[in-house]
């Protein structure tokens, strides 16, 4: 079986990898040449445990070869960014329709096309047309001639569904769910993914599938909002929040999250929208549970700015910037956020730490009042210590490191120090 998977980031290249490791012959395709070449000369270099390892066997194995042009497959994936536009009214699309129009020329019939990024109810729909204009020899839906059905070629949605830090196995265990543009579309797509999906798969069609996953995403959201507006509540009382949400997990039907900093990432941050935009009237809830958790980050930032205001010409240590605690990522990151509000403030001193980067992003990179620093220099040099993302490496510090020290802890990692 070939495969040409899409869109070669934290879900297309392990999927590639996954795939080219069960014997099938797997085309990675991504505009970045950079990424290609790290890819096919086995420099490349992830976090994310076991990736590299089994992006480099994949490749060495001779059934991963990355490029930049897509090639004739039995099955295409598109796992392709698809980020919220600027004013909030739905999701930018035009990846997916460029990889629409790119993928085009290489089908035949009886191929099978699955969309795996997480889109807007409707976009499966909306590919089929972008599919059919570049291709009106080909059938996109159900059919009932002889001609249509001979030149069919079948389209699914399968929402990705994966935790970083977890994808490998996540990738395999997880539950699947599969909406196809029509029945045998679903069946078709059910039967490659049993290939190597050792979950179940639930069949459903394109749309239900498109916001099942918002779904997941805003549920989420909307409890994590209930945490974070708890933990502002408790700053306001001057009660401990923590103290709080374990007091009122003790009764039996209760399970407050814990707060933080906010909420990141390419998903749980972004999808709610992708619902929002679709039933404007209808979703109050979920537009407050975004509307919280996008305020979170100016909270902490005023937070900090208070220590500032007891320690004049203090510097200020900001652990993490990635949006979650033990990756790299900083997309849509909370802390990135926070740091990038408190370096306005020309003449606050920033050192900022995060064990998974080697430089600062572009948004603060070659500011004089920021530097990246390692775990020991801030905790010496720091007299404000503002914890933002709970890394593991965190974890380990003592209470002694904080002595004579303001702290604001956004993630409870040092509740007990």
């Amino acid at each position: 079986m070939k495969i040409c998977v899409l869109g070669l980031g934290y879900v297309g290249l392990p999927t590639s990898a996954l795939l080219a490791t069960k014997g099938m012959q797997v085309y990675g395709v991504d505009t970045n040449p950079a990424l290609i070449e790290a890819i096919n000369c086995g420099s490349f270099t992830s976090v994310e445990p076991d990736l590299d390892l089994l992006v480099k066997t994949a490749v060495g194995s001779g059934n991963l070869l990355a490029s930049t042009e897509p090639a004739a497959a039995d099955v295409f994936i598109l796992a392709v960014p698809t980020p919220v536009l600027r004013n909030r009214s739905g999701a930018d699309l035009s990846a997916i329709e460029v990889a629409c129009k790119t993928l085009a020329g290489h089908l035949a019939p009886g191929n099978l096309v699955i969309l795996e990024s997480t889109v807007p109810v409707g976009t499966t729909e909306r590919m089929a047309a972008w599919l059919g204009i570049s291709r009106p020899d080909l059938c996109f839906r159900e059919c009932d001639t002889g001609a249509d059905v001979a030149n069919r070629v079948y389209l699914a949605h399968c929402p990705e569904r994966v935790l970083p830090g977890r994808l490998m196995q996540e990738l395999l265990e997880n539950d699947r769910t599969v909406g196809g543009i029509d029945q045998a579309s679903a069946e078709r797509a059910r039967n490659f993914y049993r290939e190597f999906v050792h979950g179940s798969i639930v069949l459903c069609n394109a749309r239900t599938a498109e916001l099942s996953k918002l779904v997941e995403n805003a549920y989420r959201d909307v409890n994590i909002a209930f945490a974070n507006e708890l933990s502002m509540i408790c700053d306001g009382l001057d009660i401990n929040v923590w103290e709080v949400i374990e007091l009122a997990n003790q009764h039996p039907r209760v399970n407050v999250l814990k707060p933080s900093a906010g909420v990141g990432g390419h998903c749980i941050a972004v999808d709610p929208w992708f619902i929002v935009a679709s039933a404007p009237d209808q979703t109050n809830l979920i537009r407050a549970a975004r509307e919280v958790n996008d305020a979170k980050p100016v909270h902490v930032a005023a937070k900090v700015r208070m220590a500032v205001a007891e320690r004049k010409g203090a510097s200020v240590a900001c652990l993490g910037i990635a949006f979650k605690p033990d990756v790299d990522d900083l997309r849509g990151s909370p802390a990135l956020e926070i740091v990038a509000s408190l370096a306005v403030d020309g003449d606050l001193n920033l050192l900022v730490v995060e064990p998974y980067v080697r430089e600062l992003p572009p948004r603060l990179a070659g500011l004089d009042n920021v530097e990246l620093v390692e775990l020991d220099v801030a905790l010496k040099q720091a007299k404000i210590i503002a914890l933002l993302v709970g890394h593991r490496q965190f974890h380990a510090v003592h209470r002694s490191d904080l002595a004579d020290k303001l702290v604001v802890d956004c993630t409870g990692v040092w509740r007990g120090l």
